[in-house]
């Protein structure tokens, strides 16, 4: 208004001396002249304006931009902020000087004016996009900030940013003061609230993902039921966005977050540790009591031999204490071979490099069932990605399968068509020695 008013309060003198200076010139139509000079003028100035804001200014701020080493200059130089600014500004020079010129009952004043609205609101919409841009790149380079869902905010302001500029732009076309707009919203709440469901569910689920620290751009999640399994790489207002391992991407709704279950696996880089939960099925008939002459070959290894002498101090000492009959292995403690398997795993957890001893590393006994005896490994691998989890975990079991043989012990397995060839090619060299015989 006060642009307004002050175009207004020089408009009459200016018009009146620009009108006698046409009237030197002899010309038929002075009012005409007049107009065709001011939008000349008009078209000028907003010429050289554009000019030197775009060609001059603008590049000065791009070699600033390249030069520049900060993130703020990067960022506020590198979304067209300036330039949207410089467009809008231009609107308000362009309706500056129509006022000012201009007759306020003419036509072409209404129009000018019409569209100088519209362009600066546009241009200003635009430019506030360009800020908040800027705000969410330099937001992704501070720590705290990194963990909130800031995209879906951002996209949240300009939804709510562009409602407002069209209430503008429609008062300013009908003419009307935009507060009766605003006012008539009330009545719309419910087709606003059924057009806007799905940005409104995921502001809300935004918000709570981060207010309870629930899921952040580059984390590993799972979630089955959207065949989603990899890292996070976007958040915004209405999807999150995962990159599976297999390199395919998988758009899942915000909301979707809250009201399902999902996996995080943050946890295992915050705690230094990947899980490894495997077991391998023993033969039950391979299991048995040591020999004597086993547990001297067996107290040469160095993981075992403490073990080894502890237990059977422990078993010899016990024995006597209870006078027991040891001619019979029904009345006296033996070690088995088993046991002592179970005892060298887990003194090999303990020694291995790759296992995360502040966490839990054990080996353990399950319920025998119609595969064998499951004995399980249970521990923490040091390395949480993917190829070197995968490779420490193969070594140990690499490891496992090849010192089964050692203890006495057989891997439980179903027949492979290889057992079954050699079973029929001793049954048949078998058989035809005893016809032989018999013939004899």
């Amino acid at each position: 208004m006060l642009v307004v008013n002050s175009c207004t309060d020089i408009r009459g003198p200016v018009k009146q001396e620009l009108l006698k200076w046409l009237e030197q010139f002899g010309l038929a139509d002075v009012e005409y002249a007049y107009f065709l000079v001011v939008i000349g003028l008009i078209v000028i100035a907003s010429t050289m304006l554009h000019i030197v804001l775009h060609r001059i200014v603008a590049r000065f701020l791009a070699r600033a931009r390249r030069s520049g080493r900060t993130i703020w200059q990067r960022a506020f130089s590198g979304h067209g902020l300036f330039s949207r600014l410089a467009l809008a500004l231009q609107g308000v020079v362009v309706f500056a000087m129509a006022n000012a010129f201009l007759d306020a009952e003419s036509l072409v004043l209404q129009l000018v004016e019409a569209l100088t609205h519209l362009w600066i609101i546009l241009f200003s919409l635009l430019a506030l996009f360009s800020l908040l841009d800027a705000i969410e790149e330099i937001s992704r380079s501070a720590g705290p900030a990194v963990k909130l869902p800031l995209r879906g905010i951002f996209q949240s302001l300009k939804l709510v940013a562009t409602t407002v500029a069209l209430i503008f732009a429609v008062a300013f076309l009908i003419g009307k003061s935009p507060l009766i707009l605003f006012s008539g919203l009330g009545a719309m709440t419910a087709v606003v609230l059924l057009i806007f469901k799905d940005p409104i569910l995921g502001l809300v689920a935004g918000i709570q993902l981060s207010a309870n620290n629930m899921l952040a751009v580059g984390d590993w999640l799972e979630m089955q039921k959207y065949g989603a399994d990899g890292d996070v790489i976007d958040i915004s207002l209405t999807t999150v966005k995962v990159r599976n391992w297999d390199k395919t991407i998988t758009s899942i709704p915000s909301y979707a977050l809250i009201s399902d279950s999902f996996k995080n696996w943050r946890n295992i880089e915050a705690v230094g540790g990947r899980r490894i939960k495997r077991a391998i099925n023993i033969d039950a008939t391979s299991v048995g009591f040591a020999s004597d002459k086993e547990l001297d070959r067996l107290r040469r290894a160095r993981l075992l031999s403490d073990y080894i002498e502890d237990k059977a101090a422990e078993i010899q000492q016990a024995n006597q204490a209870d006078g027991i009959d040891t001619s019979s292995s029904l009345n006296t403690r033996h070690l088995t071979n088993l046991g002592i398997f179970r005892a060298y795993l887990t003194a090999y957890l303990a020694d291995n490099e790759n296992i995360n001893h502040d966490l839990t590393f054990m080996v353990r006994q399950l319920e025998a069932g119609p595969n064998g005896i499951p004995l399980q490994v249970y521990g923490f691998a040091n390395q949480t990605s993917w190829v070197p989890y995968e490779n420490i975990q193969s070594d140990i079991f690499d490891h496992i399968y090849a010192i089964i043989p050692e203890f006495g012990l057989r891997l439980h397995q179903a027949p492979s068509g290889h057992d079954v060839r050699q079973a029929a090619e001793r049954f048949a060299a078998g058989g035809a020695g005893d016809l032989n015989s018999e013939e004899s």
